[in-house]
Order: C-alpha cells, then sequence, then structure tokens
C-alpha cells in the first residue's frame, strides 16, 4: 500500500451509452449529479471525510486540499470533473447531529458536451491503465450486495392502488393511527405517516413566523416540514434517481449517501474563475393553472411576476445571494427581471448570477469557500439569517439534516457544482424514506396555501418513488 492518491482519467471514445449518464445509474448505492443526460456517476469509496458544527465547509475544504496535493494525476481528458473527485453533501444547520460528508470514490464516469470518459481513484500501488479501469467499472456495475434489483424505470411499486377508481383511495382523504393518507392514489400497501409536525401544528407554526415578521424582527423565514413514506415493496435509489432524472430534466438530480432528489436551484458552479449560481423565490403550483383561460405561462407570468408577495420573496433571496458573492468577486452580472422557470409540478421565479471569482490572497476562492460564504442563503433559511435560523429551530421542531444543505461534487482543479438539497428525500431504510419541503414565509403569507405548497414540491419525490398525484 502506498499513501499516494492516484488517479487516472481515459477517454471512453467509440462506446455508445444511449441516455447518457442515467444508463449508469443502475447500483442503489450510486453516487450521482446529472442534468440533461450530462454529469458524475461514481461507484465504491476509497476515502470519507465527515464533520458537524459551523466549521463543517472549511475543515472538509482542507481536508480535500490536502489530499489532492501531492496526487498523482494522469488526465488525458481535462475537463470539469475529471481526474480527483469527491461527491458531497453537508447539513443545512451548523447545530445539526447530522455527519456532513464528502466522499472519494474510486470510479468515475463523466459525460459533458458529448464526451464521456472514465476516472479511477486509488491508494494502491498497482498500475493503473484504461483496460483495468473499464474493468473495476465493469465490476462495479455487473452486481454486487448493493446492486440494484432488475427492475426497470417505472416497475416495481409504481402500481396505484385505487379502489375507488375516482383518483383517491377509498374516495376520501382519511387519517389512521398517526398515517396520513392523502388524496393520491397510492402505490400498493405504501402508506404516509406525519413527521415532526401534524399539518395543524405546522400550520401554527407559519402562523407564528408570520406574526414575528410583523414585528419587524425579519423579513422572510423558510420553514420546512417532513413526511414519512412507508412502502413495504421495498425502495431502490437507483430507480428513485432514474425516474428523476427522466421527468425533471431542468433540475439536478442527485444522489449522495441515501440522499437522492431533483433540485432546481444551484448555490454555486464554479468553472475556472467563473462562478454561476440560480437563485429561486416564488412558487406557483402548475395545476392551480387548471381551468384558467389563455396559456398556462401566461397565467404563470401574470400571477408569480404580477405578485407584489412574491417578487418581495424573490428580490430577498437575490438580494442574499449577491451581498454575500460580491467579496469574492471582481465582476457580477444579475438580470434585474427574474424569469419563470416551468418545471413538471409547479413554476417559479428564477434569476440567474453570474460572477467573475477575484484572487483573495493570492488564490481564487474555492467552491467549499465560497459555501461557506453563501449558506444558508435567505431562499432556505431568510433574513437577518441568525434570526431566521433561531426561529426554524424554534419553530420547525426538525432536525433537517441534509435537506436544503449544499450538495454536489468538486474536483482537483477548484472547479464544481453544488445544488441545494430541495425536492428530496433520505432513504432511512430498505422501505422508509422520508420526504422534505419547505416554504418561504413572509408578511401575507397564508398558512393552507403555503400547505398546499408543501405538496406540490413533495410530488416529485413522490411519484418517482410510484406514490403518483
Amino acid at each position: 500500500m502506498t499513501s499516494t492518491f492516484r488517479t487516472l482519467t481515459v477517454p471512453l471514445d467509440g462506446k455508445e451509452f444511449p441516455g447518457g449518464l442515467p444508463a449508469f445509474l443502475v447500483r442503489d448505492d450510486v453516487l450521482c449529479w446529472t442534468r440533461r443526460e450530462a454529469g458524475l456517476a461514481g461507484f465504491g469509496e476509497i476515502a470519507r471525510f465527515t464533520a458537524t458544527g459551523p466549521e463543517r465547509f472549511l475543515e472538509a475544504d482542507i481536508w480535500w486540499r490536502h489530499l489532492v496535493l501531492e496526487a498523482e494525476v494522469i488526465d488525458s481528458v481535462e475537463l470539469p470533473g475529471t481526474g480527483p473527485v469527491a461527491f458531497g453533501s453537508f447539513a443545512f444547520s451548523k447545530t445539526s447531529a447530522h455527519e456532513s460528508r464528502l466522499i472519494v470514490p474510486e470510479i468515475v464516469v463523466g459525460v459533458r458536451d458529448g464526451q464521456v470518459w472514465l476516472t479511477q481513484l486509488t491508494f494502491d500501488d498497482g498500475p493503473l491503465t484504461g483496460d483495468g479501469a473499464l474493468a473495476a467499472l465493469d465490476r462495479w456495475l455487473a452486481g454486487g450486495p448493493a446492486a440494484a434489483a432488475a427492475t426497470p424505470v417505472g416497475a416495481g411499486p409504481t402500481a396505484a392502488a385505487d379502489p375507488a377508481g375516482d383518483g383517491t383511495l377509498g374516495g376520501a382523504r382519511a387519517r389512521a393511527g398517526g398515517a396520513v393518507v392523502r388524496p393520491l392514489p397510492l402505490a400498493a400497501a405504501a402508506t404516509l405517516h406525519t413527521g415532526s409536525l401534524s399539518e395543524e401544528a405546522w400550520m401554527a407554526a407559519v402562523e407564528a413566523g408570520v406574526a414575528e415578521i410583523r414585528t419587524g424582527a425579519l423579513e422572510k423565514l423558510v420553514l420546512a416540514r417532513d413526511v414519512l413514506a412507508t412502502i413495504p415493496s421495498g425502495v431502490h435509489a437507483s430507480a428513485v434517481l432514474r425516474e428523476l432524472a427522466a421527468r425533471y430534466r431542468e433540475c439536478w438530480t442527485y444522489g449522495v449517501d441515501g440522499l437522492v432528489g431533483a433540485t432546481p436551484e444551484m448555490l454555486i458552479q464554479v468553472e475556472g474563475r467563473t462562478a454561476q449560481a440560480r437563485v429561486l423565490a416564488g412558487t406557483l403550483d402548475r395545476r392551480d393553472a387548471h381551468g384558467e383561460d389563455g396559456l398556462p405561462m401566461d397565467y404563470a407570468t401574470r400571477v408569480l411576476a404580477g405578485s407584489d408577495k412574491q417578487r418581495h420573496e424573490h428580490e430577498i433571496a437575490i438580494q442574499s445571494l449577491t451581498s454575500q458573492l460580491a467579496p469574492f468577486s471582481e465582476a457580477m452580472n444579475a438580470h434585474d427581471e427574474p424569469f419563470i422557470l416551468e418545471l413538471p409540478n409547479v413554476w417559479h421565479l428564477a434569476s440567474d448570477v453570474k460572477a467573475e471569482l477575484a484572487e483573495i490572497e493570492g488564490h481564487v476562492p474555492t467552491c467549499l469557500a465560497l459555501i461557506n460564504a453563501l449558506h444558508p442563503t435567505a431562499a432556505v433559511c431568510g433574513t437577518p439569517t441568525e434570526v431566521a435560523g433561531a426561529l426554524i429551530r424554534k419553530l420547525e421542531h426538525l432536525d433537517r439534516g441534509p435537506y436544503a444543505g449544499p450538495v454536489g461534487w468538486l474536483d482537483a482543479a477548484g472547479n464544481g457544482e453544488w445544488g441545494i438539497a430541495l425536492r428530496g428525500a433520505v432513504i432511512e431504510s430498505s422501505t422508509n424514506v422520508r420526504l422534505y419541503a419547505g416554504c418561504g414565509i413572509v408578511d401575507g403569507s397564508q398558512p393552507e396555501a403555503e400547505l398546499a405548497e408543501t405538496w406540490a414540491k413533495f410530488r416529485p419525490m413522490l411519484e418517482s418513488l410510484g406514490i403518483s398525484s
């Protein structure tokens, strides 16, 4: 054995991969980051870093930079995501007991701009060859105890049980023994259970948050809630990820250590000295457009862009990100007017921000240094941050764990993509999945409307689990 970190990256020229990166999502323990058929998939694990507390980002940054400092890198592709790569997921809160983590895989497959590559990473002193890397990939794809069941996407726990034949379970909403059965056709025997707060208690928390906002203590608060899905027929992370990647192509589908989801919000993307972010705030359920006159996008523009409440919430989120990113930038561009982001379940007010990073003490800031400065943004916490964070802990009665925390990847060259872990869930066991959703609360927020918004945001995960809506 040697303590030297070594990597080999080779192109996969002349090989056909129909479906792009999602075609590699065939194991339940896969590490995943994909959008529009591009991205990265990782297999195995050769190193891991974990941390908790307020310094978790900086501690991870130090660990990664030390690890790659003297790495022996052979890279004939030289694109973002080649060479040494780690996947990561970080707790939302500095007070969370959940361990933030960076995971270095043994094998990485990358797809970008029509190019496909393979990276093998090791601490062993054996030879690294292209044939050896391909053989290692074949071993991971062939099977093993964590391999996905041979179930096609859309099969497995997806057949809806609808005894009433009217799109509901039993034709009505029902409660029993703590279980909450929504008016959804559920996968056979699937149940949804209340999380940390009942619907009524969560709506009371929204009322309390609005009351605090009206005192002037804060401008915005983001409140989250959880539900637990129990699926006796079993949960396969690989099938969930493939469903999300297919349904939500404009989102970034992620999978790290049981955390799965498809986020529409990019916290920070770094390529060379260019940093980009996508900020979302302001949401409209697409089902609300049913029965409306005119085109659905016209309705979305009128209701979202024409709403003082929605625009105020969005402006707070933009100001939060740009003010925190400014000290690291020598130039920045953010559009004055947000655009309407159309997703299968909702519309969002969205804005893209682009910045040229400045050298600070002779170095361009790393991804994790930027995350340390940016997280949590007003889009997932509120503003002022400290006031909102304390109120979240008081009202939610929930450790968010990795929900609404940064999730993504980074390489040794300083490139990386880190989304905010939204529209996601944590697979807690072979049959239990905990789903999370949150809403931005401002003066004028209505508890019933915010509750309905959480169900719209649960929809991507519910559908990917075969719990149709």
